[in-house]
């Protein structure tokens, strides 16, 4: 299966962003799901997750966020193990700990707390399949720019306090 995988990163003023798909992130500093020590790269299985997830780490209001955040995707030959979330956080972190360990397939997916519609499918670094990952096509994205006052909202308001 053919899958479409994005992410949403920061590059900041010197315009890089983590665009390497090699889990050095996660390999530091682990992630929501995955331990330190292990190279694992998170995506989202749509391009709306992984802006959703990124807005969550901006400050209080999303339009004062700076400039320098890309959007990127990478289409991936490879069905996602899936990863039982009916548990906590604690029990997903011990499966995906061996899923990595085990190097039993190149994705595996867990659910999204975010929007449960959608999955966060991680990539074991480490699997053999990895050197065969498409590296991400990017594109400049911005808060400022999607999270402007819609031009219909006065239109709205207008019409809403209007005498009926």
């Amino acid at each position: 299966m053919r899958a479409r995988m994005s992410r949403c990163e920061f590059g900041g003023s010197l315009g890089w962003a983590q665009t390497a798909l090699d889990g050095a992130g996660t390999l530091r500093y682990g992630g929501r799901y995955s331990p330190p020590g292990a190279p694992v790269v998170n995506f989202a299985s749509e391009a709306g997750l992984a802006v959703l997830v990124a807005l969550r780490y901006l400050p209080a209001d999303p339009a004062d966020a700076l400039d320098g955040f890309v959007l990127g995707w990478t289409d991936i030959n490879s069905t996602p193990e899936r990863i039982s979330d009916i548990d906590s956080d604690d029990a997903i972190r011990e499966r995906v700990t061996e899923w990595i360990e085990e190097r039993r397939s190149l994705l595996a997916a867990v659910r999204s707390r975010v929007l449960p519609e959608a999955d966060v499918v991680l990539m074991n670094a480490s699997h053999p399949d990895a050197a065969r990952v498409p590296p991400l096509v990017t594109r400049p994205f911005s808060f400022a720019e999607c999270l402007h006052t819609p031009p219909m909202l006065g239109r709205y308001l207008d019409e809403r306090d209007a005498p009926t």
